[in-house]
């Protein structure tokens, strides 16, 4: 399949995260796999998911394609990067993965690989559309210089809480790339859903307002007399 068929069938639609992460409840391969089929019932147009584990299941219970990403031990000591080699997008790919999405910020990478590297590697040698998951739009711009498919708001969090998504940098992206542009990042509302497809996003990532029941919750909670002043 082209790597615009691929990008074709996400167009206009939503795309679900299913991750967890250590601790979570939720934290297993069949829970990821069972969100992946909801979303599929529900209307979704594509899966985002981290590691091979969770895709090959998620890739064995629906036909969505399926964004593929590595989460790894930033090698600078700091948080986590995505998908910081080639070898892991690779792997991605033979678990099933129809697209590489991988962080092309600065920080160093195992080997020393820089973003532009990373990105050329990632298409030449696993050949699956690369999906940039970018801070800024000056990330945005020279991933697509070296060959990116897609561009994502993805790293490009507001700071402000955790249901406020960064409608700015999707819209600058949006106005200064010619590759499609996914926005992800803090959607919880779907007034703010609609509000990324009128500024011209061509698909919308939702994570944590669908795959994260507790949060969820709390939302609900926050609102009950227990949480209210006297």
């Amino acid at each position: 399949m082209k790597r615009s068929d691929v990008l074709e069938k996400l167009r206009h639609g939503i795309v679900v995260s299913c991750q967890a992460a250590p601790g979570d409840p939720t934290h297993r391969t069949d829970f990821m796999a069972a969100f992946a089929q909801a979303a599929d019932r529900g209307g979704a147009v594509g899966i985002r998911a981290n590691g091979a584990q969770d895709i090959a299941a998620i890739h064995a219970v629906t036909d969505l394609p399926i964004i593929g990403i590595w989460k790894r031990p930033g090698v600078d000591g700091h948080g986590i990067m995505i998908t910081p080699s080639v070898e892991d997008a690779q792997l991605l790919k033979d678990a099933g993965a129809d697209v590489i999405a991988a962080d092309v910020g600065d920080r160093p990478r195992p080997g020393d690989l820089d973003a532009v590297a990373l990105i050329q590697r990632i298409r030449a040698e696993v050949d699956l559309p690369f999906m940039a998951d970018c801070a800024t739009l000056e990330q945005a711009l020279r991933a697509q210089a070296v060959g990116a498919d897609t561009a994502a708001t993805t790293l490009g969090l507001t700071g402000l809480d955790p249901y406020t998504p960064n409608l700015t940098l999707l819209q600058r992206m949006v106005a200064a790339l010619d590759i499609p542009v996914i926005a992800e990042g803090q959607y919880w509302d779907p007034v703010d859903v609609r509000k990324a497809f009128e500024l011209g996003a061509f698909a919308v990532v939702i994570g944590s307002a669908i795959t994260r029941p507790w949060l969820v919750t709390q939302r609900y909670v926050v609102s009950s007399p227990r949480h209210q002043p006297l």
